[in-house]
């Protein structure tokens, strides 16, 4: 069995003239949390679909949980999927709709499985409910139940948080962290906090091209920049560079500096010696964050 969930070789897929997805090549390790990021028309959506096997690529390789999925059926069992725009059949009762998914699955214990997953994000009231009586966001959590029934390996969740409330959002972010080493989850999103909170790595989409893919920690250079917010005092980062191992010492804006160092550094060393000389110098501090935001650094590449 391979050490990787999905790994995509050379993907691309067109729409007759258009091509959504151009040469895409990444992977994701097993029990990993992975985002897919990029805006409207990335070609997100047309990659997660071909990870489900709801489209097949037009060139290139790829393999989901060590199986092609353009291959029928193959995938059963081993996937479970949120589309963005799930919509659910009128006129089912929630519960009943669960265990009929389940069945088609091939699930043992349709009714244990359903309940177990309704439980999971916290909508057991919703039971006996109609799907048309359903709010927005039960009814994207009913969707969502329908993913994690039967545990799959592998979980692709398309915007799962989207259009929730705060409340709703944060228990669903829960239930991602602690699938957590148990199960592989692909996650995307718009939001891009969101990700940066829940994901080990992530690929950023462009206009169907791969801009960058890489550990979270790659991606915002948590190994090699820090931010300190400076609440009064003068930065002289002539001086800053005479630290060792700094390489870049900058000011971004009036408050924040910006201090960039070697990659065989200690980040806490550089951070301590940095914080320490400000100190002495009489600059008073806020706070020191590592990295950039994520969003800072898709803001870059897109």
């Amino acid at each position: 069995m391979s050490d990787l969930a999905i790994e995509l070789i050379g993907i691309t897929k067109r729409f007759g003239p258009k091509v959504a997805v151009n040469n895409v090549s990444f992977q994701v390790p097993r029990g990993a949390v992975y985002g897919l990021i990029g805006p409207n028309g990335a070609g997100k959506t047309t990659t997660f679909s071909m990870m489900c096997g709801y489209l097949y690529p037009s060139e290139g390789s790829l393999k989901v949980m060590d199986v092609d999925p353009t291959v029928p059926g193959a995938l059963k069992g081993k996937l479970g999927a949120l589309p963005q725009d799930a919509v659910l059949p009128a006129s089912w009762e929630v519960g009943a709709l669960l265990m009929y998914w389940a069945r088609l699955s091939g699930l043992e214990s349709p009714e244990k499985e359903a309940r177990e997953a309704l439980e999971q994000v916290g909508l057991m009231e919703a039971w006996n409910v109609q799907t048309q009586a359903l709010s927005h966001g039960m009814a994207k959590r009913t969707a969502m139940a329908q993913a994690l029934m039967g545990r799959p390996p592998l979980v692709l969740l398309d915007e799962p948080t989207a259009g929730l409330d705060p409340r709703i959002a944060a228990q669903v972010r829960q239930v991602i962290r602690d699938m957590k080493g148990k199960q592989t989850v692909v996650v995307s999103s718009h939001n891009l906090q969101e990700l940066e909170e829940l994901c080990d790595a992530a690929a950023i989409l462009d206009k169907g091209l791969l801009a960058q893919a890489g550990s979270m920690s790659e991606l915002t250079s948590q190994g090699a920049e820090f931010r300190v917010q400076i609440a009064r005092g003068t930065v002289i980062p002539p001086e800053l560079l005479a630290l060792p191992d700094v390489t870049d010492a900058r000011m971004e804006g009036e408050h924040v500096l910006v201090v960039r160092f070697g990659g065989q550094a200690k980040p806490e060393e550089v951070i301590s010696r940095v914080v320490a000389h400000l100190l002495q110098t009489g600059v008073l501090i806020l706070g020191v964050s590592q990295g950039r935001r994520l969003e800072d650094r898709v803001l870059q590449l897109l």
